[in-house]
Parts: structure tokens; C-alpha cells; sequence
């Protein structure tokens, strides 16, 4: 719809126009019918009372008694007189002229019965009239303002604008102050939700309002609980199971079977490298302080710990990228990327930018890549391409999982996708 672009985006505005838009048109009705009725009965009265004056002067006139009436119509009626042989008679006189005072004058003027002509061009100086007495002879007639125009009415207008105007401040006042909690509820809400640790909301404002923030704050509350027993389920866990682990271990060295020793060191390496999982994944559930990241800066240093004979890594910078978040969960989660990069190919592609959404940080490779049915399944937990291959590299399946929940946590997202080398491309996206 083409009103939507003149629309405001903002509850306030919306708000604003949805008290502000009848009170425009009450004004708007109203000033049309006190114009089409009061102005009307005003300019009738008003026009009715200079000709009935005029009427009289006519009068003394017809009597020669124009001295007396000179000094009547200057003294009593608010009029100008003069009496001429010929007239000199503007083109603004017979103009047509529009307007309730025209009309109402016009047709006063023609209860007269006399040849007339008005001119209402500059009413500020006067409204001038020209009655002719006779055949050569006109009657010059300069009639003040104030006895055709009233300024009552318009001053009425003009105090209607005002209250109006007057309404609005008051409204923006007291709306913009109701929609104050609702801002510091989306604030709050996009810090939870980049799992940043954010306050409780204050309940404020109107009943709907502090229901909402009620219920927000106990999701919050809800939530927290749920993250603080999943992470402390998974340290109980991976504590109690190093210690059969580590008996399994003394056990194994006693073993005089190489074929079955062998066979339970891949299956003891595994469950060692899925404790280390879960070990990791509960430090990236620790309270860490938010602190400023330099993004640019950060992929440097897990760079700088690459074996460059052994891979190539071309890096690009087209934006310095500063946000916030916890640095060691972050450079942990791209550290995750890089190294599954590294681990099937010898050639990386790392590319840094900004956009209106915020920063994105790609990481292609030239190797074997995945199926594109399979770009959601290495996200979940334990999920494997080849067990069998995962087993001999001591994989646990967590990596990705927690690498996307690392991410998310920030605000973020990590798509995948078909790399320009032949390999993955691994798009991350962060919020600056």
C-alpha cells in the first residue's frame, strides 16, 4: 500500500498518529461548519448593519444634507464619503469576487436597489463601495474593517490549532513514557538473546506492560535454570566417567592380546576424546566477563598457531570488525571451524566483511567437502559422516554443535554451503 511509506515504524509514532489523526479531522469538520454556518450568520448581520447605514446616508443625500451626512458617516458609522461627478472606477470593482462576505455584501447591496460596486481586494485598509446617485454621479463609499470583519472567528480557529498542537505534546509526553519500559524490554531481550548476561526487568508502565515483563523475566529465570543443569548434568558426567575410564586404561596394559589390546584403545581413545568434548563444552557454559573484540584481530591469532608449510591460508580483510561478546568461547568456536577446515584439506580461504546485518566471516577449503543433505545433520550431537574414520582421528561429534551454539549465544549464525575451491564454505555471521 502506498500509505505504508508515510507510516511510522515506531509504536510512539503509530501511537501518535492514532490520537493525533481524529483530532485533525474534529478540527478540520468543525472549522468547515462554524465557517459554512457561524462565519455565514456573522457576515450577514455585519453587512446588513453597513447597508441599512448606508441606506441612511443615501438619504440625507437625496435630501441635500451632504455635509450632515459626511459628518454622520465619519463620526457615527466608521465610513469614509465622498460625492463625484464622474468616477474613476478601478478594474477591481467589477471583478467577481468570492467568498461568505462577498455574497452576503452583494446581496444586501441589492435590497438598495441602486447600481453598486464593491471592492474587497484589500480588506485591511477598508472595503470600498460605490453607490451611483445618478446618471454622472457616484457616492464613494469607504466603509472600516472592523464593521464588515470579525476576528472572533478565527481567533477561534487559531485556538482550536493551538490546543491541538497543545494535545499532541501532551500526548507524546505521556505515550513515549509508557513505551519507555517496552524499550528497555527489547534491549534486555536482545542481550539475553546474544547470551549476554542481562538484568531483571523492572516491572513499569501500564498493566499489560508489567504483565509482559513479568512473564519475561520469569522465561529468563526458566531458561537460566535449564542452561545451569544441563552444564552441570554434563561435568558430572565427564567426572564420573574418568575414573572406570582410567581403570579400563590399567587394564588394558595388562592385556597380553595385541589384536583385542588395539581394538580397545580406539574404543578407549574415542571415549577419551568425547570426555574432552564435553569437558570443553561445559567451560563454554562458564560465566566468562563480556568484553570488546576486535574480530580481525582474533582470527590472526588462531592463524598465527597454523603450520604454514603445511597449509596455505589466504586471508582478506575488507572491514575491521569490532563487537562484543565472551573472547574465549568466540575465538573457540572459529578455532572448531578452522581446524575441521584443516583437518581434510591444505588450503584455506578466510574473507572478512561488514553488512547491514552485521559482520559475516567466511572460511572456505579446497577438500572433500560434505553432501549438501548432511549441511544440518553435522550440527547436531554425536552426528557422524564416517564412524569409522572419526574413531581413528578420536572425534567426538560435538564440535560443530558446540561451535553453532557458541555462536548463536552471540547473536550470531553459521550457515554451510559448496565452496569456490571444491571443499566447504563456512559462513559465520555475527551482530557488531
Amino acid at each position: 500500500m502506498i500509505f505504508k511509506k508515510f507510516i511510522p515504524q515506531s509504536l510512539l509514532g503509530r501511537s501518535i498518529i492514532i490520537i493525533f489523526v481524529p483530532i485533525i479531522v474534529l478540527v478540520i469538520i468543525t472549522s468547515i461548519i462554524f465557517y459554512q454556518t457561524s462565519w455565514n450568520i456573522i457576515s450577514k448581520r455585519l453587512t446588513q448593519s453597513v447597508v441599512a447605514d448606508i441606506n441612511v446616508l443615501f438619504k440625507l443625500i437625496e435630501k441635500d444634507l451632504e455635509y450632515e451626512a459626511i459628518q454622520i458617516a465619519r463620526e457615527d458609522f466608521k465610513m469614509n464619503i465622498r460625492i463625484k461627478e464622474s468616477a474613476d472606477i478601478n478594474n477591481d470593482f467589477f471583478r467577481k469576487q468570492r467568498g461568505i462576505l462577498s455574497y452576503r455584501l452583494r446581496q444586501a447591496l441589492a435590497e438598495l436597489e441602486i447600481p453598486f460596486f464593491y471592492d474587497l481586494t484589500n480588506i485591511d485598509e477598508g472595503v470600498k463601495i460605490i453607490l451611483q446617485l445618478k446618471e454622472s454621479e457616484y457616492l464613494f463609499i469607504k466603509v472600516d474593517k472592523d464593521r464588515l470583519y470579525s476576528e472572533t472567528a478565527f481567533v477561534f480557529l487559531l485556538w482550536m490549532l493551538f490546543a491541538s498542537i497543545l494535545l499532541l505534546l501532551f500526548s507524546y509526553f505521556l505515550m513515549n513514557k509508557q513505551i519507555r519500559p517496552l524499550k528497555r524490554l527489547s534491549i534486555i531481550a536482545e542481550t539475553f538473546g546474544r547470551g549476554l548476561d542481562a538484568p531483571e526487568l523492572k516491572g513499569a508502565g501500564a498493566l499489560e506492560i508489567r504483565q509482559t515483563a513479568n512473564a519475561f523475566n520469569q522465561m529468563r529465570t526458566r531458561i537460566k535454570r535449564f542452561l545451569k543443569q544441563r552444564t552441570d548434568m554434563l561435568a558430572g558426567v565427564s567426572h564420573d566417567l574418568r575414573t572406570p575410564l582410567t581403570r579400563m586404561k590399567l587394564q588394558l596394559s595388562l592385556l597380553k592380546d595385541d589384536k583385542a589390546k588395539k581394538e580397545l584403545e580406539l574404543d578407549i581413545n574415542e571415549m577419551t576424546a568425547m570426555l574432552d568434548s564435553y569437558v570443553s563444552f561445559v567451560r563454554s557454559e562458564a560465566p566468562e566477563p563480556i568484553e570488546n573484540i576486535n574480530i580481525n584481530k582474533l582470527l590472526k591469532e588462531i592463524i598465527k598457531n597454523v603450520d604454514l608449510n603445511k597449509y596455505t591460508i589466504k586471508f582478506t580483510e575488507k572491514n575491521i570488525i569490532n563487537t562484543s561478546g565472551r573472547p574465549i568461547q568466540l575465538k573457540r568456536a572459529i578455532q572448531n571451524i578452522i581446524d575441521n577446515s584443516l583437518r581434510y584439506s591444505d588450503e584455506l580461504n578466510i574473507e572478512i566483511l561488514a553488512n547491514d546485518e552485521g559482520c559475516i566471516l567466511i572460511i572456505e577449503d579446497n577438500g572433500p567437502g560434505i553432501p549438501d543433505t548432511n549441511y544440518e545433520d553435522v550440527f547436531k550431537p554425536f552426528f557422524s559422516l564416517d564412524p569409522s574414520r572419526n574413531k581413528l582421528k578420536g572425534e567426538s561429534g560435538l564440535g560443530l554443535s558446540i561451535t553453532r551454539d557458541i555462536i548463536r549465544s552471540h547473536g550470531g549464525d553459521i550457515k554451510l554451503s559448496k565452496s569456490s575451491y571444491g571443499g566447504l564454505k563456512s559462513q559465520i555471521q555475527l551482530p557488531i
